[in-house]
């Protein structure tokens, strides 16, 4: 079987440490690639014309696993922009068949805030890419969670996700938040965020962010493979019965060992953890619940982000929370237990690109904000 992606880089250099051949060139290759895809070329691919002042032996491995129309192992089938522009999902099919998606949020920097002060710079672009096609964890909130599990993307079907969006905007964030858990996709995720911060991208690691609901044995490594990298956390519950029940996968996480996980790490990376908390009415978002957050989380230094609660059709049995009892809840965990506290801005939900609504469909049309937004991964730097 050959190798999946281009930009499955250690399988890529393997080859070429058997032939001989210096992985320096790697990253060369890697460079004429993107650069190619950017222009929107479509020729047929030919690699000694394409990435020329290579090794021969070299254009036999690329030939013998990457031949064709296109280097790349994925291709865009479709991409569809918000009414505001703010949002672009991108619906890319795999070379086995299965689709995944990635979203591309545009945001304006200078609405957060550092210091006190407005942060310097403008309009950024975040990604939301996959790392899996569907999900095992089965959160009843979710829609990639009513897909099941399909199979783990490579490292480079990963990052080819970054080079497709890449020819729409320039990406300054990276966040694995989009189909799929991550860290249940360990070893790629790791390999393909060492990718996007060498060369030729050169994402910045604080700029990257994995999320996870909670994988306890690979957050205990997490910090030694990726030191400096953002760590998310899909809470969403401040007790065990209320997780359990709209995240199925939770019964092998017991909150309290993952607090105590939690709690390593972050003596470990001396870094903010972005909590995330979906706000659903009834069921996890009344006073007791904030209070119960706020003490779970008083000798932590977090973020916590309140998200608005994304109806995903006749699969939700969930409604979303008032906006008066979201802001309620974030004046007790700000008030009572100081802890920072924001309510995620709704962006893409007329392409069913917003949070929980990544599944292979077609999108349902409706209104979004046309205000720029500040990036959410600011807030934990």
């Amino acid at each position: 079987m050959g190798i999946r992606s281009v930009f499955d880089g250690g399988e890529l250099r393997r080859e070429f440490e058997k032939r001989g051949i210096d992985g320096k060139f790697v990253g060369i290759i890697w460079k004429h690639v993107i650069g190619n895809n950017a222009k929107g070329e479509r020729e047929e691919w030919n690699w000694e014309k394409q990435v020329p002042s290579l090794p021969s032996s070299a254009y036999a491995v690329l030939r013998s696993n990457f031949g064709g129309t296109n280097p790349l192992s994925s291709s865009l089938h479709s991409v569809f922009h918000s009414s505001d522009n703010l949002t672009s999902k991108l619906l890319i099919k795999l070379k086995n068949g299965a689709f995944v998606e990635a979203v591309i949020m545009r945001y304006d920097t200078r609405l957060g805030i550092y210091a006190g002060k407005p942060r310097p710079g403008g309009l950024r672009a975040t990604l939301c890419i996959s790392s899996q096609v569907g999900c095992k964890m089965g959160c009843k909130f979710c829609a990639t969670g009513s897909m099941g599990f399909k199979n783990n993307l490579s490292s480079g079907e990963i990052v080819e996700q970054l080079v497709h969006a890449s020819a729409f905007s320039q990406i300054r964030n990276v966040v694995f938040m989009g189909m799929g858990e991550p860290l249940n996709n360990y070893s790629a995720v790791v390999e393909a965020v060492r990718i996007m911060t060498g060369l030729p991208f050169q994402l910045s690691l604080k700029r990257i962010t994995v999320s996870t609901v909670g994988i306890i044995h690979a957050i205990n490594k997490l910090h030694n493979d990726l030191p400096g990298l953002n760590l998310a956390v899909s809470l969403h519950a401040p007790a065990q019965d209320i997780r359990c029940q709209i995240m199925p996968a939770a019964r092998a996480f017991p909150l309290e060992k993952l607090m105590n996980s939690l709690q390593e790490y972050q003596r470990k990376s001396l870094q903010k953890i972005l909590i995330e908390y979906i706000m659903l009415d009834g069921v996890n978002d009344e006073e007791q619940h904030a209070h119960q957050l706020g003490k779970l989380l008083e000798t932590f230094q977090v973020v916590v982000n309140l998200i608005p609660f994304n109806p995903i059709g006749i699969l939700s049995q969930f409604k979303p929370t008032s906006e008066q009892k979201v802001s309620n809840f974030q004046k007790i965990l700000r008030g009572t237990y100081n802890i920072r506290t924001t309510v995620r801005k709704q962006m893409g939900q007329d392409i069913s690109g917003a949070c929980g609504q990544l599944v292979v469909n077609i999108p349902d049309k409706s209104l979004a904000s046309a205000e720029p937004l500040t990036d959410i991964e600011d807030l934990v730097i």
